[in-house]
């Protein structure tokens, strides 16, 4: 069989082609991480490669492939889904668990004396082959990172994208890139680096106030930058690039040089020169291409927390895109309380109509993930997503789970809301009131400024641990402006390391979702972002709290009131008036009247 014909057969195929070539290679085991360059959490379809190998399509898990075993490694979120996908392709599903081996572990512990692991090095950040590479030499094997065998199988592998580049403009591009190139050139000075590094595309696209289409959903742009004191260069396709904006740059100060050219300007960086990098944010096969006697100076990226923190007048911005993307929401509620038991409506049908009432608000650009509308048992699947071959016919009783989010001009949003079909049963109720005090006990806290964002995620699962259910994803994620949905370095889960990069403070957002999940049967969630701001001095600390930024009913349909505290009816109620009052100018007729019904108190 010729390797065209493998690269467009089945997974088992595909994987006999890939042992051949191992075999050829002397290669114990091949690691195949979902990753790029970047180390992006969305991928082009140029690097997807452990879902081309594997057949599995959700957005993070990890394959590893030896002579006689194949597995994913995929968390909670993913467990159906896998093992949906995986079926029949002789690659299995291991769970990822707290307490159990994850892939670098398990390779550490089942790699043999002599063995070889091979990854493509220009997707795997430093820290995880260091991490894993030192592992392995404890046993006597080793880690290969100069090979790319994915490049030998995969024949009809797609080409890089080449959407052209714009830029962020005011008055939502509150501050200039030149404000920003000087604020970065000032860290490094602190830091004693000549040179600084990104790969990351959101730091890039922050940095530079452009913004792209190379990534569904997240408007960035495949490239690098190399940054001095002197020079800021940009690693970009040149046909991405129109005229205009490359004389706007130039005048600028920012240098463009074609996407592949970063191998050689790293090898160019002079011996004795100091190059600041994040290890969690750059590979080791770019960072291969610094000369020995190049200093290295590792820790986060300067651009990674100025881009978390936004300003005063950023968050103006984005109060004014929750408002629209609100608005949204009510008129697409709207349409669906009318049409239900009317028309034929299907988890797409949800997704479409939802979208389309997005794209009617001003600055609008795109959707900022793929809509999750997952009714009843799909519900009980975190990241479902509904296909032309697979979905579900919204009728009878029960929940209907919506996940959905905007790239705004002035914002990015996320949301998650439950919808009533019919009755909802007493247990569904019970679950989604649950999930709501989850959300109202974080919505509600103040905290040290400064405190570790995982320790945070104790206080909205206790309501939930109280009666003895917990779910397998964290309860928060930052967001970034018009740029990301899932942004660092705060995270509000309590499996994540508590290091010192994840401390709260002012103009961070982050999402605030616990949930509930029924394999089966259903699944809650009820999401909200919120806007870190300053609570006062006192004698022991500097306090923060949270401003509910997300605009949008919760149904009260789907709750049971008397499980609720004075106290969190109170806040459910102050919240409700408050979508009223924001939502109310900007909506009429049958939005209108479905806003006033769905916000009165309870």
């Amino acid at each position: 069989m010729s390797t065209q014909s493998l690269s467009h057969g089945t997974v088992p195929q595909r994987l006999a082609h890939t042992r051949e070539l191992m075999s050829r290679e002397g290669i114990h085991a091949l690691l195949v991480p979902s990753a790029d360059p970047h180390l992006s959490e969305y991928l082009p379809g140029y690097w997807q490669g452990r879902q081309w190998l594997s057949g599995f399509h959700g957005s993070v898990g990890t394959l590893i492939v030896t002579a006689d075993f194949a597995g994913v490694w995929a968390d909670s979120r993913y467990w159906e889904q896998a093992t949906k996908e995986l079926k029949g392709s002789g690659i299995e599903l291991v769970k990822l668990q707290p307490g159990q081996p994850g892939p670098l572990e398990w390779l550490a512990e089942q790699t043999p004396e002599g063995g070889v692991v091979a990854v493509d090095g220009a997707v795997m950040a430093v820290a995880s082959a260091r991490t894993l590479g030192g592992k392995l030499e404890e046993r006597g094997a080793r880690l290969r990172t100069d090979i790319d065998l994915l490049s030998e199988v995969w024949q009809d592998r797609p080409a890089l994208p080449e959407q052209p580049i714009y830029q962020h403009l005011p008055p939502q591009a509150t501050v200039s890139r030149s404000e920003k190139l000087a604020t970065l050139r000032e860290s490094l000075k602190v830091k004693g680096a000549d040179w600084h590094f990104i790969a990351t595309l959101d730091d890039i696209a922050w940095l530079f106030n452009l913004r792209g289409g190379d990534v569904s959903f997240n408007p960035v742009f495949v490239s690098f930058a190399l940054i001095s004191q002197q020079q800021a260069t940009l690693f970009v396709a040149p046909s991405k690039v129109d005229e205009a904006l490359r004389a706007v740059l130039e005048q600028d100060g920012v240098t463009l040089c074609d996407y592949s050219e970063v191998v050689g300007a790293l090898r160019a960086v002079p011996a004795g020169a100091s190059v600041q990098v994040d290890p969690a944010r750059v590979t080791a096969g770019l960072l291969g291409n610094l000369g020995d006697g190049v200093k290295l100076i590792e820790g986060l990226n300067p651009t990674t927390l100025a881009k978390s923190r936004k300003s005063l007048a950023d968050a103006e911005h984005i109060r004014q895109a929750m408002e629209q993307d609100g608005a949204a929401l009510c008129e697409f509620f709207a349409w669906l309380d009318s049409a239900l038991g009317r028309e034929r409506i299907t988890e797409l049908t949800i997704d479409e109509h939802l979208t389309a009432a997005r794209a009617r608000r001003p600055g609008y650009v795109s959707l900022s993930f793929n809509t999750i509308a997952a009714f009843n048992a799909n519900g009980a699947m975190p990241h479902y997503h509904a296909t032309e071959e697979e979905h579900a016919l919204i009728e009878g009783d029960g929940l209907l789970l919506i996940d959905s989010g905007g790239q705004y001009l002035g914002g990015t949003t996320d949301i998650t809301r439950m919808v009533p079909i019919g009755t909802p049963s007493q247990e569904q109720k019970r679950d989604c009131t649950r999930v709501l005090k989850g959300v109202i006990a974080l919505s509600r806290a103040h905290f040290p400024k400064g405190i570790l964002s995982p320790l945070l995620d104790a206080i909205a699962r206790a309501p939930i641990w109280a009666e003895g259910v917990d779910y397998g994803h964290g309860t928060g994620h930052g967001v970034g402006y018009f740029l990301n949905v899932h942004e660092g370095p705060q995270v509000i889960a309590y499996q994540a390391v508590a290091a010192p990069q994840t401390a709260m403070q002012p103009g961070m957002i982050t999402s605030i979702e616990p949930g509930t999940y029924r394999p089966g049967r259903w699944g809650v969630r009820i999401e909200n972002l919120v806007l870190n701001l300053e609570a006062g001095k006192t004698e022991f600390a500097e306090f923060l709290k949270f401003e509910t930024l997300t605009l949008c009913p919760i149904d009260t349909r789907c709750l049971e009131p008397s499980l609720l505290t004075l106290d969190e009816r109170q806040w459910f109620n102050d919240y409700h008036a408050q979508v009223r009052v924001r939502l109310s100018p900007l909506l009429s007729g049958a939005a209108l009247e479905w806003l006033q019904v769905r916000t009165a108190a309870i």
